[in-house]
């Protein structure tokens, strides 16, 4: 084991222990609003946020903490591993490359998150002039090409690119992409009615074919192998697909506490903690959701995922 994998294994493991953790989460999520559940953030890894007067900004906060985390976290990992968390992070791309897609068809202007060397194609987008050129920065990065330089292709390619890449740069995810992969394309089919041919990007190993023919949702989840299934089972409605999501949060969650424990230092451990610190922002910025509504359905859906 390099030198380089002992750092990482370690920074990685400290990162874990400044989480905000569930008990706080809950109880940002029964905030009166706001400013309260923000303000519980404060003196913590994602203090950030505990200043944002809009939910939008706290969120973008806890956003950009995690990337910089990130950042650093590569910055300890041998020479060559960067990619790794490059890959890994690749979320984070994907948000920002919308956002400037949606700017340029006449959206407001957003922050951008802070991806220094986390970047594949952010640098060449970031000054895209038209969705062509936009397109362009995907086609001659590791993204590829998305088909075309329109929203649904490039919301879908990118994903789909997304979990193709994850599951080469790290098998200890393989079947969290899957799920992933499997969860995006019953939203398309069934909540966006997206035609089946333009799904057919989305074929992996990982998912099998019988799903491609498949005229419910039920059928669906029935034609796919069952380790990326899980967080399907069960759901008839696509209404109810947000079940699904939670469920797959879980479960990543709990699959990557069993890595990081039972794991040697090396890429497990480094996987392993990366998704954890992810859950623990989603949930935060879930928490921050919460509290804002001030809804007792908003808290009871919270309460599903935490």
């Amino acid at each position: 084991m390099s030198v380089g994998w002992v750092a990482g294994s370690t920074r990685a493991r400290l990162l874990l222990e400044n989480r905000v953790g569930r008990e706080t989460a809950r109880r940002m999520a029964r905030a009166t609003g706001l400013g309260e559940a923000a303000q519980m953030l404060a003196g913590g890894r994602l203090a950030g946020a505990a200043t944002e007067r809009t939910l939008e900004a706290a969120q973008h906060a806890v956003a950009d903490q995690l990337v910089l985390e990130l950042r650093l976290l590569a910055g300890w990992l041998p020479a060559g591993a960067g990619g790794l968390i490059r890959t890994l992070a690749g979320w984070f791309e994907i948000v920002n490359i919308e956002d400037r897609l949606a700017y340029l068809l006449g959206a407001d202007l957003r922050t951008p998150l802070h991806l220094g060397a986390l970047a594949s194609a952010w640098p060449g987008a970031e000054g895209s002039e038209t969705p062509s050129d936009l397109r362009a920065a995907l086609r001659s990065s590791a993204w590829g090409d998305p088909g075309a330089d329109t929203p649904e292709a490039i919301h879908l390619g990118m994903r789909v690119a997304w979990a193709r890449r994850v599951i080469r740069a790290a098998p200890e995810a393989r079947a969290w992409a899957g799920a992933a992969l499997a969860l995006l394309l019953a939203r398309e089919r069934f909540l966006a009615n997206t035609h089946w041919d333009a799904l057919r990007l989305g074929a992996l190993p990982e998912l099998g074919s019988g799903w491609m023919q498949a005229a419910t949702l039920a059928d669906f989840t029935s034609a796919l192998p069952a380790r990326v299934a899980f967080p399907l089972a069960g759901i008839d409605q696509p209404e109810d697909l947000w079940r699904g999501e939670l469920r797959w949060w879980r479960w990543v969650e709990a699959d990557a506490e069993a890595l990081v424990r039972r794991s040697r230092e090396g890429r497990a451990v480094v996987v392993g903690a990366v998704a954890l610190l992810a859950a623990d922002a989603v949930r935060a910025a879930a928490a921050l959701a919460s509290a804002t509504t001030a809804n007792a359905a908003a808290v009871g859906a919270f309460d599903d995922m935490a």
